[in-house]
């Protein structure tokens, strides 16, 4: 475990912010980070306004902070299943809702709320979606991913009519009251309350558990370790369109430390109560403190033989009678005397714990998911597993991260006076390969953590880890950000390989879900090394290529409606697989044209793509001959026979619609008057198809190579703008020193895997700025607003230029996810000029003084 990098606050004068108040902190499974700071007003100390931060971690200077209207301190804060929506509780009752406004990481609105005023807030949770996996180290080394990622039978918390999840969150007061509010399906809210127990009392400390029938656990104590840590089913219906909420008092327990003689008054308060899991409600985690140190105990609930008195012990059973049996909390472990706690983080990988799979799991050292970190005030953080409590590993606090060669290791030197820095909110990501601590001066920590918990493996084990972490990201939708940080250069041609070789093994139907989502997460590796920096520009690519090539299919509709099973598209890709001319003409005689009428405003306004992929393939032909040692962007392609095979049939298609509208033909500059450039691009595609055709890869011809070898004379070759320009931080995190970066400014540091020696990365300042996904030029001072995305780079208008229904259908597919897959984007200052960002900031500011929206980030000119 080890530190990647710092986030600090800009110094001022006045420090403004309040250290004391407590901190919550939050990870999204779309590795967004969001926590807390309170912050003093310049003018009057006494006017403190409750801020939330939200981070993108690829870009942890790029903070957006909300002053969140709540009265009172922040006490929960809780992402929904898909990472894109936050609550936010407080001390004086309020939960608000903040969704992204026009799906921009740094733009949130508070879209719905509810209340119970005046009493406090002490845990919250979404409902379940009924969407549970659990992930077997077991079958790590089957070839099929539904035997290593299995769905698990859940039920949903509340369900709508055909089975469909209801959304809505729960919540606990310290009053003893249950509150849930539901998101009715045209946008309404209902809430209700109901007493946990009948007779209420204090609540100080309370957690969320789903159980696999539906029901909803909430365990509850009032903070004293003498007292009885109660646990209640909690059964939420709708009824005649009313919220109700059904209560059932469950075993309670009591913790082992007041029980034992030698510490029975030693921690008289409970500062932690965590279910293990927000799926497990069988498994609970407490901790008990006093001034200096804590004690944590984990906790069982198991079923067992209720004791039958004698005089019942000689009567003869009923056939099928059973034994009665009584639920009972068992204490699984506990540990010794800690220092004291200051933060829990609970692993979200849902890792079985079976026996076999823990077995498989500790003789592989395959750590994630198994282990939970306990923060102290001292500043450390210890990761113990989650059933033994054993310690698995140790973070001796960022003080040792900036030792110089030389000297003795942090802890052993004389610790300084003054409040030690220490975390006060914790969070593992959903891999549980990065912890994010907040500490209680503000600032962010990301660490990472090994697979293995430090422990020396094989390059093959350690690539077997990472590869099974990858497959379950890629399966599940999660961001993989987390397992890039673990990834070294010399890994990365090998996880590609191997990533390729899985993927290959899955049934068509899984390979068709996942066809673009493996890509991107070979682009994001190939990014981590120079040597494979041209091939991440290939995959980048071939996401836009299948992108352009299944939206100009869907424009094709069948001539006559008792079509056969197959569609114009697949029928255009299966007359293209077989008819191997190099005429296009010839080929384009095969196919019924009358399924290629369009009218002519649909074709006009998609010249910009079709004219990308003419650039594409000329591009690709030109540059066959320069493909030698260096490997340069372009020679994935020159092997790979499924997006030869994709070019040739657009190629077909824009043939067929230039008959119809030659104004949609893309745009050649010929040194010839008659040359038929169409014509001559498709001959020599189709002789380089030919040679990979059939997974059968030979070398090019040299005739071929003759030939493209003249185009430059025959065409102008155009530049091609492969990959987007990433300022992100995963490619500066190579090397074993920590990163430390401030809030509201990018960092200028150079990166250990950093891809500019590159030709094709380079930009000069006064290049064209481009539309990555309009394929467009913006100029080189751009008028109008733009997004960009957290992972890739990829830039695009925030405004459509275009009024066309089909241009209205690709900009849609881009409205929520990025080319690579990533569902992150936030605006993009360096598109606007003066005057456009003095208007941008007075809306911010009008936003601000509403108490909406805050934006804290200082934007670049």
């Amino acid at each position: 475990m080890e530190l990647a990098y710092v986030c600090e606050w800009e110094k001022r004068p006045k420090s403004t912010h309040c250290p004391s108040i407590p901190l919550v902190c939050s990870w999204s499974c779309r590795n967004l980070v969001a926590f807390t700071t309170d912050l003093k007003s310049d003018d009057d100390d006494k006017d403190v306004s409750h801020m939330i931060h939200i981070i993108d971690t690829e870009h942890p200077w790029d903070v957006y902070s909300i002053n969140s209207g709540h009265t009172e301190v922040i006490s929960c804060l809780e992402w929904d299943q898909s990472g894109s929506r936050l609550l936010s509780a407080d001390g004086d009752g309020h939960i608000k809702c903040w969704s992204m406004s026009d799906h921009l990481v740094n733009s949130w609105e508070s879209i719905l709320s509810s209340s119970l005023d005046g009493d406090p807030i002490v845990a919250l949770s979404w409902l379940h979606n009924g969407v549970k996996l659990a992930l077997h180290v077991e079958m790590s080394g089957s070839t099929n991913f539904g035997e290593k990622f299995s769905r698990v039978k859940f039920s949903p918390s509340l369900t709508l009519f055909g089975g469909k999840p209801m959304e809505g969150w729960l919540a606990v007061t310290v009053s003893g009251l249950v509150t849930v509010s539901l998101l009715k399906p045209g946008g309404a809210l209902l809430t209700a309350s109901e007493s946990l127990c009948r007779l209420r009392g204090r609540v100080a400390l309370a957690d969320i558990a789903f159980t696999g029938g539906g029901n909803i656990v909430v365990a509850a104590t009032d903070g004293s370790s003498s007292s009885p840590v109660q646990f209640y089913k909690v059964v939420v219906s709708v009824v005649s369109e009313k919220c109700r909420i059904d209560t059932e008092l469950l075993p309670s327990l009591f913790l082992r430390c007041t029980t034992d003689p030698l510490r029975k008054e030693k921690y008289p308060a409970v500062t932690h109560l965590k279910f293990l899991t927000r799926e497990n409600s069988e498994q609970v985690l407490l901790c008990a403190s006093n001034q200096s140190g804590s004690i944590v105990e984990c906790w069982s609930l198991r079923k067992e033989g209720l004791p039958v008195n004698n005089i019942f012990q000689h009567r003869s059973p009923v056939v099928g009678e059973k034994q009665p049996t009584i639920l009972k909390w068992r204490i699984l472990t506990t540990t010794n005397d800690l220092e004291r706690v200051s933060a829990v983080a609970l692993p979200k990988l849902p890792i079985s714990i079976s026996n076999t799979d823990l077995k498989v799991a500790s003789d592989t050292k395959f750590c994630p998911g198994l282990g939970l970190a306990l923060a102290f005030h001292d500043g450390s953080i210890q990761i113990l597993h989650r059933l033994s409590l054993h310690t698995m590993g140790v973070f001796y606090g960022s003080s040792s991260s900036g030792q110089r060669p030389g000297e003795e290791p942090a802890i052993k030197r004389q610790r300084t006076g003054g409040p030690a820095l220490h975390f006060k909110a914790l969070q593992f990501s959903w891999t549980s390969l990065a912890l994010a601590g907040v500490d209680n001066h503000g600032k962010l920590h990301m660490l990472r953590v090994s697979p293995s918990m430090g422990q020396v493996l094989e390059m093959n084990t350690t690539l077997r880890h990472l590869l099974f972490l990858l497959e379950y990201c890629m399966v599940t939708g999660y961001d993989w950000w987390d397992v890039l940080l673990h990834v070294q250069p010399t890994m990365v041609h090998n996880l590609v390989e191997k990533l390729h070789e899985e993927y290959m093994r899955q049934n068509q139907a899984l390979q068709q879900v996942l066809a673009t989502r493996i890509v991107a997460v070979k682009a994001s590796l190939c990014k981590l090394s120079t040597a494979t920096a041209a091939r991440a520009c290939d995959f980048h690519a071939k996401l836009l290529l299948i992108a352009i090539s299944s939206t100009l299919k869907s424009l094709l509709r069948p001539h006559v409606l008792n079509t056969p099973d197959k569609s114009p598209g697949d029928r255009l890709a299966e007359i293209c697989a077989k008819n191997t001319d190099t005429d296009i003409d010839k080929v384009m005689i095969n196919l019924k044209t009358e399924e290629f009428v369009l009218d002519g405003p649909p074709l006009q306004s998609l010249q910009q793509l079709i004219q990308w992929v003419g650039d594409f393939v000329l591009y690709l032909l030109a540059n066959l001959p320069n493909q030698g040692s260096m490997v340069r962007p372009g020679f994935g392609f020159m092997r790979d026979g499924a997006s030869l095979g994709m070019l040739r049939e657009m190629l077909v298609m824009i043939r067929i619609w230039g008959l119809l509208k030659p104004g949609c033909l893309p745009t050649f500059t010929a040194t010839s008057d008659n040359q038929d450039s169409m014509q001559l691009l498709f001959r020599l595609l189709t002789k380089l198809w030919l040679c990979c055709k059939n997974q059968t890869s030979s070398d090019p011809g040299l005739s071929l190579i003759d030939e493209c070898c003249l185009l430059p004379s025959q065409l102008l070759v155009p530049s091609m703008d492969w990959l987007p320009v990433n300022d992100g931080i995963i490619v500066k995190l190579q090397g074993k020193h920590p990163l430390r970066l401030q809030f509201g400014k990018a960092s200028s540091l150079p990166g250990g895997g950093s891809t500019a020696p590159l030709e094709v990365f380079s930009r000069s300042p006064g290049s064209q700025k481009m539309d990555n996904l309009r394929c467009v030029h913006m100029g080189v001072c751009p008028t109008e607003e733009s997004k960009a995305c957290t992972r890739c780079g990829c830039v695009t208008m925030l405004r459509s230029p275009n009024k066309t229904n089909a241009m209205k259908q690709w900009e849609q597919r881009w409205i929520k996810n990025c080319l690579c897959g990533a569902e992150k984007f936030h605006s993009h200052p360096d598109s606007m000029n003066l005057i456009q960002f003095c208007v941008y900031s007075a809306k911010s500011q009008q936003k601000s003084s509403q108490g909406t929206l805050q934006c804290l980030r200082p934007y670049r000119i």
